[in-house]
């Protein structure tokens, strides 16, 4: 067993949660995009108000329940007041018989929490659903796991790689965001229930009097009767069904130098320059380019866009995004190794479109006019939201890709439209770099070669976003168009 799954074995033990799935089904995304997660901050603001009113409501009544208090002990201490008295005795059995009844069946109490929990309703369609819980729980799984973070740093809000005796800090935030034990626990709810059993157990010999640990081995018991073909629910890391599982080292490896490749002395056939591409757009404005990798081809194109160009992608795709899914087949699947949303810009949608695209065909020399090119792609990362290794090109004959029948993507253009503190880079797996997410900078590189056939040299991965918001905007252009901007070749060398 991994350290991951390991790590979500033992915080299983604590605590399952139950969910509704058809609202789970109705708004369960929020943890796929950050600025999904953002926008739950507004429900929130709302249930304060909620909070607040019933608080001072209760401390009203709160203030009323200590005046009777103090006034009742105040008569039981005096000693020396006669029973005989028929005052006494008449708010005596007053209190017993009314008084007491009015504070242990308070309708004030009843009517603070009903207009709590009715505001509340109001709100909750709004919220975060159980699969939103899991799914940021899985993310901090997949973090620790990829970024082989120290498990008591991060629940201190530390993020901390110790290998040995040697601490690396790949994150030091302003502010300590530390993990309460209940918190780990809701973590647990994304665990393995078969292992979190056999711990539990294996607690209770230890301790045999925990009544919570006793509950719980009752409890995954019930679980695993219920769903007897889902005995086994691992918390490890879906991966893509291809051949190139065994690089998922390397691919970790990459990901946890947050962004490396190779400088200038190291490879001198790697160079910088003022790139125009013999375009006239260009010739005033040349674009900074930096050639990272030959073979396959790889090059970063520095303040590419503005910031507000990117800021006007952003808010252009932010309404439209919808879970990011991959192809399978003839299907499009939401998968658990790529975690994102994602919305697709129409040329038409503002006259930057149009210039953005006049500029990605100048520098690249390639025709991104619909059909011959996709329309851009706006893509917002989650929590620890990442895309495994993968190819851009349709493998496939039966891919959705060729139903465009404009051949398949030749090349790919991906612009960061933002940056980020730590993590999120591209990594290039058998190229063996990965590229920082780089504010305003585009990567660009070929899928084909030129004989048409895939560069399996091309599989790469969004690696998970330690911390940060991540955009990207893809320009995937294909085959058809190109036949005399970048002519075939016989050579499947080329």
């Amino acid at each position: 067993m991994g350290p991951g799954a390991r790590l979500a074995a033992l915080l299983a033990v604590l605590a399952l949660g139950t969910g509704d799935p058809e609202r789970a089904a109705a708004r369960g995304d929020t943890f796929s995009a950050l600025t999904s997660v953002a926008r739950a901050l507004g429900p929130e603001r709302r249930l304060l108000g909620l909070l607040r009113r019933y608080l001072r409501g209760e401390e009203a009544r709160l203030r009323d329940l200590t005046r009777f208090y103090d006034k009742v002990l105040s008569l039981h201490e005096d000693s020396t007041t006669p029973v005989a008295n028929p005052l006494l005795a008449f708010t005596l059995i007053k209190r017993l018989q009314s008084d007491w009844r009015n504070v242990v069946h308070s309708l004030e109490a009843s009517e603070n929490i009903r207009a709590l929990k009715d505001g509340y309703e109001k709100v909750e369609q709004d919220l975060p659903a159980f699969e939103d819980l899991e799914g940021a729980a899985r993310a901090l799984m997949r973090l620790q796991d990829v970024y082989m973070l120290n498990v008591k740093g991060l629940a201190r809000g530390v993020f901390q790689r110790v290998t040995g005796s040697a601490i690396t800090d790949l994150y030091s935030p302003k502010r300590l965001f530390s993990l309460t034990g209940d918190d780990c626990f809701q973590v647990g709810k994304a665990g393995n229930v078969s292992c979190a059993l056999s711990l539990s157990r294996e607690f209770l010999l230890y301790s045999p009097d925990n009544k919570r640990m006793a509950r719980n081995v009752l409890k995954y018991e019930r679980l695993l009767a219920e769903s007897p073909n889902q005995v086994v629910t691992e918390a490890v890391i879906q991966r893509p069904n291809i051949p190139h599982l065994q690089t998922r080292d390397t691919y970790e490896g990459l990901c946890q130098t947050l962004g490396s490749q190779p400088t200038l002395y190291q490879i001198p056939s790697l160079y910088c320059s003022y790139e125009t591409n013999s375009n006239a757009y260009l010739l005033l404005q040349p674009i900074r380019k930096e050639v990272i990798h030959l073979e396959p081809y790889i090059a970063l194109y520095h303040d590419f866009i503005s910031d507000s160009e990117a800021q006007k992608i952003r808010e252009f795709a932010e309404p439209w995004l919808q879970r990011s899914v991959v192809a399978s087949g003839e299907k499009q699947l939401q998968v658990e190794y790529r975690i994102s949303k994602s919305a697709w810009l129409k040329d038409t949608v503002d006259p930057m479109l149009v210039t953005l695209n006049h500029r990605i065909a100048a520098l690249t020399g390639l025709d991104v006019r619909p059909p011959y090119a996709e329309y851009l792609q706006v893509v917002n990362y989650g929590i620890g939201g990442h895309y495994e290794p993968h190819f851009d090109h349709a493998t496939s004959p039966s891919s959705p890709l060729y139903r465009m029948k404009s051949g398949n993507r030749v090349a790919t253009f991906m612009i960061y439209l933002s940056s980020v503190e730590a993590g999120g880079a591209t990594a290039f797996i058998y190229a063996n770099l990965s590229v920082p997410v780089v504010k305003n900078a585009a990567l660009f590189w070929w899928n084909l070669h030129r004989s048409g056939e895939g560069d399996s040299d091309t599989l790469h991965a969004g690696c998970p976003v330690l911390v940060g918001d991540k955009w990207v905007a893809n320009k995937w252009i294909h085959e058809y168009g190109q036949e005399f901007r970048r002519p075939c070749s016989s050579s499947p060398e080329d």
